[in-house]
Protein backbone atom coordinates (compact mmCIF):
# COMPACT_ATOMS: atom_id res chain seq x y z
CA UNK A 1 0.00 0.00 0.00
CA UNK A 2 1.32 3.43 -0.97
CA UNK A 3 0.34 5.57 2.01
CA UNK A 4 1.15 9.28 2.03
CA UNK A 5 1.05 10.83 5.48
CA UNK A 6 -0.13 14.46 5.44
CA UNK A 7 2.28 17.12 6.64
CA UNK A 8 1.93 19.88 9.24
CA UNK A 9 4.08 23.00 9.18
CA UNK A 10 5.48 24.87 12.18
CA UNK A 11 5.81 28.67 12.18
CA UNK A 12 9.61 28.32 12.03
CA UNK A 13 9.35 26.66 8.63
CA UNK A 14 9.96 23.06 9.66
CA UNK A 15 7.43 20.40 8.72
CA UNK A 16 6.58 17.05 10.31
CA UNK A 17 4.25 14.16 9.53
CA UNK A 18 0.75 14.90 10.76
CA UNK A 19 0.52 11.32 12.02
CA UNK A 20 3.03 10.63 14.77
CA UNK A 21 3.29 8.34 17.76
CA UNK A 22 2.39 8.92 21.40
CA UNK A 23 3.95 7.19 24.40
CA UNK A 24 1.58 7.88 27.29
CA UNK A 25 1.46 4.70 29.46
CA UNK A 26 4.60 3.30 27.85
CA UNK A 27 7.45 2.29 30.13
CA UNK A 28 5.13 1.16 32.91
CA UNK A 29 6.09 -2.49 32.60
CA UNK A 30 9.38 -4.18 31.77
CA UNK A 31 7.42 -7.02 30.23
CA UNK A 32 5.81 -4.76 27.61
CA UNK A 33 8.85 -2.52 27.01
CA UNK A 34 10.30 -4.73 24.25
CA UNK A 35 7.02 -4.66 22.32
CA UNK A 36 6.77 -0.89 22.83
CA UNK A 37 10.24 -0.36 21.39
CA UNK A 38 9.36 -2.54 18.40
CA UNK A 39 6.09 -0.67 17.88
CA UNK A 40 7.84 2.69 17.84
CA UNK A 41 10.47 1.37 15.46
CA UNK A 42 7.76 0.00 13.17
CA UNK A 43 6.13 3.42 13.10
CA UNK A 44 9.42 5.11 12.30
CA UNK A 45 9.89 2.72 9.40
CA UNK A 46 6.44 3.67 8.07
CA UNK A 47 7.18 7.39 8.22
CA UNK A 48 5.51 8.15 11.56
CA UNK A 49 8.74 9.77 12.67
CA UNK A 50 7.33 12.27 15.18
CA UNK A 51 7.44 10.68 18.64
CA UNK A 52 5.86 12.44 21.60
CA UNK A 53 6.82 11.69 25.19
CA UNK A 54 7.22 13.47 28.54
CA UNK A 55 9.20 13.32 31.75
CA UNK A 56 5.91 12.60 33.54
CA UNK A 57 5.13 9.41 31.62
CA UNK A 58 6.01 6.46 33.87
CA UNK A 59 8.29 8.82 35.82
CA UNK A 60 10.70 9.06 32.91
CA UNK A 61 10.59 5.41 31.86
CA UNK A 62 8.67 6.25 28.67
CA UNK A 63 11.63 8.41 27.64
CA UNK A 64 13.90 5.41 28.22
CA UNK A 65 11.70 3.34 25.88
CA UNK A 66 11.88 6.08 23.26
CA UNK A 67 15.64 6.33 23.69
CA UNK A 68 15.98 2.63 23.00
CA UNK A 69 13.68 2.85 19.98
CA UNK A 70 15.64 5.67 18.30
CA UNK A 71 19.13 4.24 18.77
CA UNK A 72 20.94 4.32 15.44
CA UNK A 73 18.13 6.31 13.79
CA UNK A 74 18.05 9.54 15.79
CA UNK A 75 18.54 11.77 12.76
CA UNK A 76 15.40 10.38 11.12
CA UNK A 77 13.18 11.10 14.14
CA UNK A 78 11.50 14.26 15.43
CA UNK A 79 11.49 14.00 19.23
CA UNK A 80 8.97 15.84 21.40
CA UNK A 81 9.10 15.86 25.20
CA UNK A 82 7.58 17.92 28.00
CA UNK A 83 8.55 19.55 31.26
CA UNK A 84 6.23 19.22 34.25
CA UNK A 85 4.84 22.54 35.51
CA UNK A 86 6.30 21.79 38.94
CA UNK A 87 9.74 21.86 37.30
CA UNK A 88 9.09 24.80 34.99
CA UNK A 89 11.01 27.54 36.79
CA UNK A 90 13.84 29.14 34.82
CA UNK A 91 16.47 26.90 36.43
CA UNK A 92 14.20 23.88 36.86
CA UNK A 93 13.27 23.79 33.17
CA UNK A 94 16.92 23.54 32.18
CA UNK A 95 17.58 20.81 34.77
CA UNK A 96 14.51 18.84 33.64
CA UNK A 97 15.52 19.11 30.00
CA UNK A 98 19.01 17.81 30.72
CA UNK A 99 17.52 14.83 32.59
CA UNK A 100 15.21 14.09 29.64
CA UNK A 101 18.13 14.30 27.22
CA UNK A 102 20.01 11.73 29.28
CA UNK A 103 17.06 9.33 29.38
CA UNK A 104 16.47 9.76 25.65
CA UNK A 105 20.14 9.19 24.90
CA UNK A 106 20.43 12.26 22.70
CA UNK A 107 21.98 15.71 22.70
CA UNK A 108 18.85 17.52 21.55
CA UNK A 109 15.06 17.47 21.76
CA UNK A 110 13.43 18.77 18.60
CA UNK A 111 10.39 20.21 20.38
CA UNK A 112 10.07 20.82 24.13
CA UNK A 113 6.70 21.61 25.69
CA UNK A 114 5.36 22.97 28.97
CA UNK A 115 2.99 20.13 29.93
CA UNK A 116 0.36 22.43 31.44
CA UNK A 117 0.28 25.70 33.34
CA UNK A 118 1.59 25.76 36.89
CA UNK A 119 2.71 28.22 39.53
CA UNK A 120 5.77 29.55 37.74
CA UNK A 121 5.40 32.68 35.59
CA UNK A 122 5.24 31.96 31.87
CA UNK A 123 8.00 34.50 31.34
CA UNK A 124 10.42 32.40 33.41
CA UNK A 125 9.64 29.21 31.50
CA UNK A 126 9.93 30.98 28.15
CA UNK A 127 13.29 32.44 29.16
CA UNK A 128 14.52 28.94 29.99
CA UNK A 129 13.18 27.61 26.69
CA UNK A 130 15.03 30.32 24.79
CA UNK A 131 18.24 29.55 26.68
CA UNK A 132 17.91 25.86 25.84
CA UNK A 133 17.27 26.71 22.21
CA UNK A 134 20.32 28.99 22.06
CA UNK A 135 22.43 26.18 23.57
CA UNK A 136 21.23 23.73 20.91
CA UNK A 137 19.57 21.46 23.46
CA UNK A 138 16.12 21.99 21.96
CA UNK A 139 15.14 22.93 18.45
CA UNK A 140 11.92 24.75 19.35
CA UNK A 141 9.41 24.98 22.15
CA UNK A 142 5.68 24.95 22.65
CA UNK A 143 2.97 24.34 25.21
CA UNK A 144 0.30 21.81 26.09
CA UNK A 145 -3.21 22.12 27.50
CA UNK A 146 -3.40 25.88 26.86
CA UNK A 147 -6.74 27.52 26.07
CA UNK A 148 -7.15 30.73 24.06
CA UNK A 149 -6.68 33.04 27.06
CA UNK A 150 -3.53 31.14 28.06
CA UNK A 151 -2.16 31.45 24.54
CA UNK A 152 -2.89 35.15 24.39
CA UNK A 153 -1.13 35.66 27.72
CA UNK A 154 1.80 33.64 26.43
CA UNK A 155 2.11 35.85 23.36
CA UNK A 156 2.27 38.91 25.61
CA UNK A 157 5.49 37.86 27.41
CA UNK A 158 8.96 38.46 25.93
CA UNK A 159 9.71 35.87 23.23
CA UNK A 160 6.32 34.25 23.81
CA UNK A 161 5.61 34.62 20.11
CA UNK A 162 8.20 31.93 19.43
CA UNK A 163 5.73 29.22 20.49
CA UNK A 164 5.36 26.69 17.65
CA UNK A 165 2.57 24.37 18.85
CA UNK A 166 -0.09 23.67 21.45
CA UNK A 167 -0.81 20.04 22.33
CA UNK A 168 -4.37 19.47 23.53
CA UNK A 169 -7.01 16.77 23.88
CA UNK A 170 -8.84 16.51 20.56
CA UNK A 171 -10.92 13.80 18.95
CA UNK A 172 -14.45 13.25 17.66
CA UNK A 173 -15.86 13.04 21.19
CA UNK A 174 -13.90 16.08 22.41
CA UNK A 175 -14.45 18.78 19.78
CA UNK A 176 -14.63 21.84 22.00
CA UNK A 177 -11.47 23.42 20.55
CA UNK A 178 -13.18 23.73 17.16
CA UNK A 179 -15.22 26.66 18.47
CA UNK A 180 -12.32 29.00 19.24
CA UNK A 181 -8.89 27.51 20.01
CA UNK A 182 -8.41 25.62 16.75
CA UNK A 183 -9.32 28.56 14.47
CA UNK A 184 -7.28 30.92 16.71
CA UNK A 185 -4.24 28.69 16.24
CA UNK A 186 -4.78 28.22 12.52
CA UNK A 187 -5.00 31.95 11.93
CA UNK A 188 -1.54 32.29 13.48
CA UNK A 189 -0.04 29.30 11.71
CA UNK A 190 0.41 27.38 14.99
CA UNK A 191 -0.31 23.68 14.47
CA UNK A 192 -2.32 21.79 17.05
CA UNK A 193 -1.07 18.46 18.37
CA UNK A 194 -4.01 16.19 19.18
CA UNK A 195 -3.43 13.76 22.01
CA UNK A 196 -5.74 10.80 22.64
CA UNK A 197 -7.23 10.93 19.12
CA UNK A 198 -9.10 7.68 19.86
CA UNK A 199 -10.42 8.98 23.21
CA UNK A 200 -8.45 6.35 25.14
CA UNK A 201 -9.95 3.54 23.08
CA UNK A 202 -13.60 4.49 23.56
CA UNK A 203 -14.29 5.81 20.05
CA UNK A 204 -13.68 2.53 18.18
CA UNK A 205 -16.66 1.03 20.03
CA UNK A 206 -19.11 3.62 18.64
CA UNK A 207 -21.70 2.14 16.22
CA UNK A 208 -21.62 5.09 13.79
CA UNK A 209 -17.87 4.75 13.39
CA UNK A 210 -18.32 1.02 12.84
CA UNK A 211 -20.90 1.65 10.13
CA UNK A 212 -18.71 4.17 8.31
CA UNK A 213 -15.73 1.86 8.65
CA UNK A 214 -17.69 -0.96 7.07
CA UNK A 215 -18.30 1.22 4.02
CA UNK A 216 -14.59 1.87 3.64
CA UNK A 217 -13.42 -1.65 4.46
CA UNK A 218 -11.48 -0.29 7.42
CA UNK A 219 -11.76 -0.24 11.20
CA UNK A 220 -13.62 2.19 13.42
CA UNK A 221 -10.30 3.28 14.97
CA UNK A 222 -9.00 4.18 11.52
CA UNK A 223 -12.09 6.29 10.84
CA UNK A 224 -11.55 8.18 14.11
CA UNK A 225 -7.94 8.86 13.12
CA UNK A 226 -8.93 9.82 9.59
CA UNK A 227 -11.24 12.47 11.03
CA UNK A 228 -8.41 14.10 13.01
CA UNK A 229 -6.05 13.86 10.02
CA UNK A 230 -8.65 15.63 7.87
CA UNK A 231 -8.34 18.76 10.03
CA UNK A 232 -6.03 21.51 8.78
CA UNK A 233 -2.60 21.65 10.45
CA UNK A 234 -3.47 19.12 13.17
CA UNK A 235 -0.97 16.46 14.25
CA UNK A 236 -2.40 13.20 15.65
CA UNK A 237 -0.26 11.23 18.09
CA UNK A 238 -1.99 7.89 18.79
CA UNK A 239 -0.19 5.55 21.19
CA UNK A 240 0.18 1.86 20.46
CA UNK A 241 2.39 -0.79 22.00
CA UNK A 242 1.78 -3.18 19.09
CA UNK A 243 3.55 -3.05 15.73
CA UNK A 244 0.44 -4.45 14.05
CA UNK A 245 -1.73 -1.71 15.51
CA UNK A 246 0.81 0.92 14.48
CA UNK A 247 0.47 -0.27 10.89
CA UNK A 248 -3.31 0.06 11.15
CA UNK A 249 -2.88 3.62 12.40
CA UNK A 250 -0.60 4.33 9.44
CA UNK A 251 -3.17 3.06 6.96
CA UNK A 252 -5.69 5.60 8.32
CA UNK A 253 -3.79 8.27 6.38
CA UNK A 254 -5.16 6.71 3.16
CA UNK A 255 -8.81 7.15 4.13
CA UNK A 256 -10.71 9.98 2.47
CA UNK A 257 -13.92 10.71 4.35
CA UNK A 258 -16.86 11.62 2.13
CA UNK A 259 -19.30 14.47 2.63
CA UNK A 260 -21.81 11.88 3.79
CA UNK A 261 -19.30 10.46 6.27
CA UNK A 262 -18.65 13.89 7.75
CA UNK A 263 -22.38 14.59 8.02
CA UNK A 264 -22.89 11.30 9.88
CA UNK A 265 -20.00 12.05 12.22
CA UNK A 266 -21.32 15.55 12.90
CA UNK A 267 -24.73 14.12 13.73
CA UNK A 268 -23.21 11.60 16.14
CA UNK A 269 -20.61 13.98 17.57
CA UNK A 270 -21.99 17.51 17.12
CA UNK A 271 -19.39 20.26 16.71
CA UNK A 272 -19.53 22.91 19.45
CA UNK A 273 -21.99 25.78 19.11
CA UNK A 274 -20.53 27.73 22.04
CA UNK A 275 -17.38 28.10 24.09
CA UNK A 276 -16.52 25.09 26.22
CA UNK A 277 -13.88 24.77 28.94
CA UNK A 278 -10.72 23.15 27.63
CA UNK A 279 -10.86 19.42 28.35
CA UNK A 280 -7.87 17.51 29.73
CA UNK A 281 -7.16 13.92 30.70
Amino acid sequence: MNTTIPVAAFPDGRSVPALGQGTWHMGESRISATDEVRALQAGIGLGMTLIDTAEMYADGSAELVVGEAVKGRRDTVFLVSKVLPSNASRKGTVTACEASLKRLGTDRIDLYLLHWRGRYPLADTVTAFEELKAAGKIGAWGVSNFDVDDMEELLSVPDGGNVVTNQVLYNLARRGIEFDLLPWSNRRGIPTMAYSPLDEGRLPRHPVLARIANGHGTTAAQIALAFVLSRNNVIAIPKSGSAARVEQNWKAANIKLTTEDIAALDAAFPPPARKRPLEMI
